[in-house]
């Protein structure tokens, strides 16, 4: 019997003045009762719309169908044909924007919860499968894959799957890219990232951590000298980007990138770290992005007050909903129609106050936004001690800098085609380091058409 209920099943979640005090993930999941009662709202379209939102190709239909039968377990299956990382994307892809856009239940009412229950079948299988996947036969072929974010974990996995011999190189001291740098604990638990790095190493995958390419070694060194046959460059975009006001080089100005990675993948906020981060009492994030959430909640969480600095109104956040809607209700304080102009220290340059210039909108720019106009005369101070500037990154020049015949975009972007192909002969590029910073979901989706271009190049030989 469908379930034709117009709201989806709540996700449990922790109780937001407990939550903004831990770093225990916040959504807590779908029971086994809730994911079929969810999966039974699905109507099985046969043009199957929701698929086309997809940048991985999941079939949707196909595994909500067996979630509704309680076939749990074959439900992963189907996701996993297609999809490297299901524990992640059930937890970090714009769903609303993609797949559930398209959900024909959301033309009255709401869409069915299909990334919830992508999280719930990926969790159920890593809490009851037992068996390691089975070691692809080789097939004598070696590719490279630089970077272990989502991207160049979902190329590396496309490739293993078919018998070739890869390896990940990254520069940090744990797999995973943005998934553990960037993306906080009580989004993402690092655990899950690692289940997914472990799998990848059952599949015969080499993971080589403390290895940047471009000073460790190169990539025309890898091929020259290593034997590998292609590389699969997907080293994101690390690079932040800062205003150029008055202040910005005072104490207690950081870049949303280095706050999250110091929090997340180096512990930074226990009184034992090796490499403690200032635990601020006032915070100003300044960026309306899903970063710029991520690094005011770990602000939060540290015990400070933090405003979110915005220059558009609350309409126009590029943040997911349910992100800005978490903050909010964690107790973030949010300045929209407000931009810095300068930022104020003390004697001893430690940061004491921000100035912002309060913004209106006019007419739409190149984004199709309405662009910020100052208002004059509207100056007003915000005392803090911490500036978080969340203003978008890209990528880092080492590898453009030390790869021969490498063609770069203006914004630093690796240009490549519909394939992944770089201007440099068996050099493939995807994810952050081509486009700019983007969603998880994009850069696997990169990932898996490299990889579908490095196996066809290649099994020609």
């Amino acid at each position: 019997m469908a379930n034709m209920s117009l709201t989806k099943n709540p996700m449990p979640s922790q109780d937001p003045n407990v939550r903004n005090k831990n770093f225990s993930e916040v959504a807590l999941g779908y029971t086994e009762e809730q994911a079929l009662d969810e999966a039974q709202r699905c109507l099985n379209c046969k043009a199957k719309p929701c698929m086309t939102g997809c940048p991985v190709m999941v079939h949707i239909p196909e595994f909500i169908a067996e979630v509704a039968k309680g076939n749990f377990e074959e439900a992963y299956q189907i996701i996993s044909n297609t999809s490297a990382l299901p524990a992640v994307c059930g937890r970090v892809c714009p769903q609303e924007s993609q797949c559930e856009k398209y959900c024909v239940r959301g033309k009255k009412g709401e869409p069915v919860a299909i990334g919830r229950l992508e999280r719930f079948v990926a969790d159920w299988h890593n809490a009851h499968a037992t068996a390691a996947p089975a070691k692809p036969e080789s097939n004598g072929h070696k590719v490279a894959v630089v970077g272990s974010g989502p991207s160049g974990l979902t190329c590396a996995g496309d490739l293993a799957r078919k018998g070739y011999d890869v390896t990940v190189f990254e520069a940090l001291h744990l797999a995973g890219g943005v998934l553990v740098y960037g993306i906080p604990e009580f989004r993402l638990p690092k655990a899950i990232v690692q289940k997914e790095v472990d799998g990848l190493k059952a599949l015969g995958v080499t993971i080589a951590t403390n290895t940047v390419i471009g000073r460790t070694i190169s990539v025309d060194e890898l091929m020259e000298e290593h034997g590998f046959e292609a590389v699969f460059i997907g080293s994101g975009a690390g690079l932040p980007m800062f205003m150029n006001i008055p202040g910005i080089n005072y104490r207690g100005v950081y870049s949303a990138n280095e706050f999250l990675t110091r929090i997340n993948l180096m512990k930074a906020y226990k009184e034992d770290s090796d490499t403690p981060i200032q635990h601020p009492k006032k915070v100003a994030v300044v960026g309306g992005g899903n970063v710029a959430m991520d690094a005011a909640r770990c602000a939060k969480r540290l015990g400070a007050e933090v405003y979110i600095v915005y220059r558009r109104g609350m309409e126009e956040l590029p943040a997911r909903k349910e992100e800005v809607e978490h903050a909010e209700e964690e107790g973030i304080i949010f300045k929209t129609l407000c931009n810095p102009v300068e930022i104020h220290a003390d004697e001893n340059d430690d940061v004491t106050s921000i100035t912002c210039v309060r913004m209106e909108l006019g007419e739409p720019d190149a984004s199709g936004r309405r662009r910020p106009i100052e208002v004059p005369g509207s100056e007003f101070d915000i005392d803090v001690d911490c500036v978080i500037m969340s203003l978008g990154t890209s990528p880092n020049p080492l590898i453009k800098d030390t790869t021969k015949g490498l063609e770069i975009n203006k914004k630093g972007g690796i240009v490549v085609n519909e394939d992944g192909l770089t201007s440099k002969e068996n050099v493939y590029a995807g994810g952050d380091a081509v486009t700019g910073a983007a969603t998880v979901i994009l850069a696997m989706g990169a990932g898996k058409t490299a990889a579908k271009a490095i196996d066809e190049a290649l099994s020609n030989k």
